[in-house]
Order: structure tokens, then sequence, then C-alpha cells
């Protein structure tokens, strides 16, 4: 069964987060907190969604989730969903719940116009490659993920003009 998360599924989802983090051998940069991860979810300015896969012997009857976000196309002039984890625990792996995530999400897409559903993974990750080629997706080879972090993005952003930055552009008086 696959249902839109709650508040209550913060902690859990929190927990789903680490696994997957220690999974990708990357735990140590896995630092949201359930705080965050509420205030990203339920919060007044929410930034994303949630799914959960459940059965009925995986820890608490959760077998995994899904955390995505809009994001918004300029070439196609469409909003699209942007899966930023994908999670299934090993205990409950091969029984659909990925395909089962990955469907809810791609229903999603149709129901509100959405025309792109896109996702990264590891290069390493032959499973999960498999079980996306499975269901049609391609992967975008002339396309490179770049990201700033840390320093780096500090000092990009130390040469940004001070003014007006998030601010709305004011309109000119009606005249």
């Amino acid at each position: 069964m696959i249902r839109t998360a709650t508040p209550a599924d913060v902690p859990v989802i929190h927990a789903l987060i680490r696994e997957l983090a220690e999974f990708e051998r990357a735990l140590e940069e896995a630092r949201a907190t359930e705080e965050q991860l509420h205030a990203a979810l339920f919060g007044p300015d929410a930034v994303a969604s949630a799914l959960i896969a459940e059965d009925g012997g995986s820890e608490g009857g959760v077998a995994g989730f899904a955390l995505w976000f809009r994001n918004f196309s300029t070439w196609t002039g469409t909003p699209g969903l942007y899966l930023e984890d994908l999670y299934v625990r090993p205990t409950a792996r091969g029984a659909g719940h990925g395909k089962a995530l990955l469907a809810a999400l791609a229903a999603i897409c149709v129901e509100r116009g959405y025309e792109r559903f896109e996702w990264s993974v590891l290069d390493w990750n032959e499973k999960a490659i498999g079980v996306y080629r499975s269901i049609g997706a391609r992967p975008q080879d002339e396309w490179t993920v770049q990201r700033l972090t840390g320093p780096a993005l500090a000092e990009l952003a130390a040469r940004a003009a001070p003014a007006g930055l998030g601010e709305p552009a004011a309109s000119a008086p009606a005249g």
C-alpha cells in the first residue's frame, strides 16, 4: 500500500533517510534532523512531499519511502517532479514496493499535468538502474549534475550584489 506521509511519519522517514545514507556509503553526510524534515514536509513553507510504502512484515509496517519536490521546465512551461530519495528496506525488497512508489509518483505527474519525472541514481547501483530501465526510464547521458556546497557556495554567494536578493521586483508607479 502506498500512502501520503503524515507528520507522525517524520521519525520513520528520518530513520529511512539514515538507512539510505548508510547504503550509499555517506552516512556522515546525512545531517538533516527530524525538526528540519517536519518543517520541509509539513511546515507553513513546505518544500517537499513524501509517500510511504507499507507492508505487514517490515519494521513498523513501513517498507520504504519516496521524497520529492516540484521543479519547473522553462522549455515545456510546466512543473515537473524531482524524486530526491527512494528507499526500500532490504527486508522488503523484491516485493514491488519501489515500483509501486514510482507508479504513484508517475500518477501524481499525470494527474497534475507535470511533463517530467526525474531523479538521479548512483552509477554503481546496478539493481536500481535495472528497475528504472524496466519501467522505461532512460539516462540523460548528455547532462551532468553540478553542485556547489560549503566554502565554494559561500564564496560565490559573497560575490552577489547585497541589495534586493530574495525580494520581489518593485513595480513602477502607475502614471
